[in-house]
């Protein structure tokens, strides 16, 4: 068995190298009164990670996001802050949208950040541009999930109430063909229909997010279940391979048949 580490830690060095990398779940109200809406993005088929799945919006870890997590939060554990940091960063980057700020912001303004932090790369510079403050405090940290082989993504997932979520976002087209917004129960029912595909652990946290009314149960389940990382593992059951999470970490469905599980 490969070395973990607790969730505020990264993974030791003498294990399997994996990508530090962080993804956020934006919860809004829907307009029908019915269950909260969630923002996915499609990934572009050609895409190393998840080609052609619907995700979360989010990526990797970047050295400035650590610089930044030092610079704003010095008291905070910076594993975290720093994938907090990227979650944001990689959200405005794919989407347009920019969450976790202080002030408002306009639709031009977010226009005009996307296009500063795709020329830069970095969300410190944009930040000192419009004179924005991060509220990080508003990204809950929701799961970690990191699969134990050679190049595997060690994700950090948040979650965040974006309110009436009455904002424009456009895809970037490079990374991502499509946003869309849908429930978690509707999600499922788009990938068992073959609508859209989804991977092991996309399928797991929209069953989480499928018991929750709004963001606020959300955030008791979180408390109820303090996070650990996930490692998925193999598991033989009647001579069938699937692939299963620990039990008791607030997921409703703990496997799935290897052959018909897309990892991620």
């Amino acid at each position: 068995m490969f070395p973990s580490a607790p969730s505020h830690l990264p993974m030791p060095s003498q294990g399997v190298r994996v990508v530090p990398a962080a993804t956020v779940v934006i919860f809004r109200h829907a307009a029908d009164g019915g269950p909260p809406e969630l923002l996915m993005v499609q990934r572009s088929d050609g895409m190393r990670f998840a080609g052609g799945a619907a995700v979360f919006p989010g990526g990797r870890v970047d050295p400035a996001d650590h610089d930044l997590a030092r610079q704003l939060l010095p008291d905070q554990l910076e594993e975290i802050a720093a994938a907090r940091i990227a979650a944001v960063r990689e959200t405005l980057e794919e989407t347009g949208l920019l969450i976790a700020i202080r002030t408002p912001v306009t639709a031009r303004e977010a226009v005009a950040a996307r296009a500063m932090l795709l020329e830069t790369g970095r969300l410190d510079t944009v930040l000192a541009h419009f004179g924005w403050e991060l509220d990080l405090g508003r990204l809950a940290f929701f799961a970690h999930w990191c699969p134990l082989w050679e190049g595997a993504f060690d994700t950090r997932f948040f979650v965040l109430d974006l309110g009436t979520g009455a904002v424009d976002v456009t895809v970037d087209a490079t990374e991502n063909s499509r946003l869309f917004w849908t429930s978690a129960a509707d999600a499922l029912a788009m990938a068992d229909r073959g609508e859209i595909a989804v991977i092991f652990p996309t399928r797991r946290n929209l069953e989480r997010l499928a018991q929750y009314a709004g963001h606020a149960e959300a955030l008791a389940d979180i408390a109820a279940h303090p996070v650990h990382r996930i490692h998925p593992a193999i598991e033989l059951r009647d001579g069938e391979e699937w692939l299963v999470i620990p039990d008791g970490l607030g997921y409703p469905v703990l496997g799935q048949l290897k052959s018909s599980a897309r990892r991620g």
